[in-house]
């Protein structure tokens, strides 16, 4: 198997010189040059196999230079009982007959990005084995909220690296904010950006492709690679979890074998929802994806128009972590459907140069085949997250939320009840003022003493990983303004 960059197929990589590397070199995704069949048997054999091994089963298709006792180690280590709560590792509840949801938020920081840091460690470090990479290895990440704690927690004293976390200065809840700042480990860093996401995921952008910096990097015994979803190493592993809730769904006969779903996700760096079609292309049987965004809106539009345009307002909402205009992930889907770097390379410097691109009508009538946009507010996704609760006693954060009334819109739309997987992509616990908003409470406390108050308003308890951020102190306070984040880098690596 073979990697190539979006905007380049003239030069290829090996998977582990994709994942060490995280970026290519011309500012395109590092992507495999073609997407693997599951054999005819799949998805029979993988019924009753536990998380673990479907996904050793799965990443194995991609990962021909690891062995599969390698990546056995890697998912026991990754999905075993000391990292997430739930044996099945990701759960699927059944809302009703034809609606069930993927719980991906079971693991050490209650969010989905643990479905892939998880993993994301143990693939690097033995890449950079493989390609005899002898310097120490730079993480940089930029994080809406979820991902950088997820990283923070992977990398947390992982020999020969150095992961420093950028997170939009206001731009997170506090519960996310908090176990930022907290983290433990002697290889961390953490700081916040004056700006929104966007600026944050920009400026990483511009790190690596900044050759002084590089040259500078190198003189210190270093180099950049990313722990964001621009890494195939975090896209791969969340392959993983649709094929295994279909299986999920299969062994509990809450479909019959062949038969097909639709899925719904959240989505913000379109990378989550991406797994999902990669997964289809593999042979998943996946009719429609459902798109879900809420009041930034700009996949929603591109879907539906085919124009991309991230000139407008940029909206602060309860789900930060879909606060995205330039959907990073998107650059991989534009390959898959065009077929033709060239085309993504031109898209991808319209963006750059005046924000905003136009695909063909013949590219958005095949997106248009498989993919919809739907959107929501704030209000709405309070008013899902009650009608959730109300009428089928599920508790769900503001993300879901957006997914559920994404899906509900679909279905009034058009009609099709084909059965949805929903992708619910954090605890409602990470988000308590929302979610108790929502339910109708007022006086809401602030900081971690709203955990307590939803535990109080729901009957439910809060996820130990949270529930413990009262025992840590802050470690890190700096903020610096969006052209000034190369002054953190150098200062982590002193």
């Amino acid at each position: 198997m073979r990697y190539i960059s979006t905007r380049d197929n003239t030069i290829q990589y090996s998977a582990s010189q994709a994942i060490a590397q995280g970026l290519a070199k011309d500012g395109g995704l590092l992507t495999p040059f073609y997407i693997p069949k599951l054999p005819g048997k799949a998805l029979e054999d993988m019924r009753d196999m536990a998380y673990q091994q479907r996904a050793v089963y799965i990443m194995k298709q991609f990962l021909e230079e690891f062995s599969v006792k390698e990546l056995t180690d890697y998912a026991n280590a990754a999905y075993g009982p000391d990292r997430f709560d739930s044996p099945a590792v990701a759960p699927v509840h059944t809302v009703d007959g034809n609606t069930h949801c993927l719980e991906l938020w079971h693991g050490p920081t209650c969010a989905f990005k643990d479905m892939a840091l998880q993993m994301l460690p143990h693939l690097l470090t033995a890449s950079l084995s493989k390609t005899e990479e002898d310097k120490t290895v730079c993480i940089l990440v930029a994080t809406s909220g979820d991902t950088g704690k997820g990283a923070l927690e992977g990398f947390k004293n992982v020999p020969r690296t150095k992961i420093l976390v950028f997170y939009p200065k206001d731009g997170v809840s506090e519960v996310q904010e908090l176990q930022m700042v907290t983290q433990e480990g002697g290889n961390v860093g953490v700081c916040a950006v004056v700006g929104n996401f966007d600026d944050a995921q920009t400026g990483v952008k511009k790190l690596f492709s900044d050759g002084t910096v590089r040259q500078e990097l190198e003189r210190r015994g270093y180099f950049f690679s990313s722990a964001n979803s621009i890494n195939w190493g975090r896209v791969l592993p969340q392959i993983v979890y649709y094929i295994s809730a279909y299986c999920d769904l299969l062994r509990d006969e809450k479909i019959a074998p062949g038969e097909t779903v639709n899925v719904c996700v959240p989505t913000g760096n379109f990378g989550n929802i991406l797994a999902a079609y990669y997964a289809r292309e593999m042979g998943l049987p996946i009719d429609q994806f459902i798109c879900a965004s809420n009041s930034n809106n700009v996949l929603t539009d591109f879907l539906r128009e085919g124009i991309y345009d991230r000139n407008r307002p940029f909206y602060n909402t309860m789900s930060p972590s879909m606060d995205i205009l330039i959907s990073s992930n998107l650059e991989r889907l534009l390959l898959a459907v065009t077929q033709d770097p060239e085309e993504v390379k031109r898209y991808m410097a319209q963006l750059s140069e005046t924000g905003r691109y136009q695909v063909s009508d013949r590219i958005r009538d095949r997106l248009q085949k498989c993919f919809k946009g739907y959107f929501c507010d704030d209000k709405e996704t309070q008013r899902t997250i009650r009608t959730m609760f109300d009428k089928y006693g599920y508790l769900i954060d503001t993300h879901t939320a957006v997914a559920f009334s994404a899906l509900k819109q679909y279905r009034q739309e058009t009609g099709d009840n084909t059965p949805a997987i929903v992708a619910s992509t954090a605890s409602p616990f990470k988000f308590c003022g929302s979610v108790l908003e929502a339910l109708g409470e007022t006086g809401i406390v602030s900081g971690l003493d709203a955990l307590d108050q939803l535990t109080a308003k729901t009957g439910q308890p809060a996820p130990a990983p949270l529930a413990g951020l009262r025992d840590k102190a802050v470690r890190f306070t700096r903020v610096v303004e969006k052209d000034r984040m190369v002054d953190a880098v150098l200062s982590l690596l002193e």
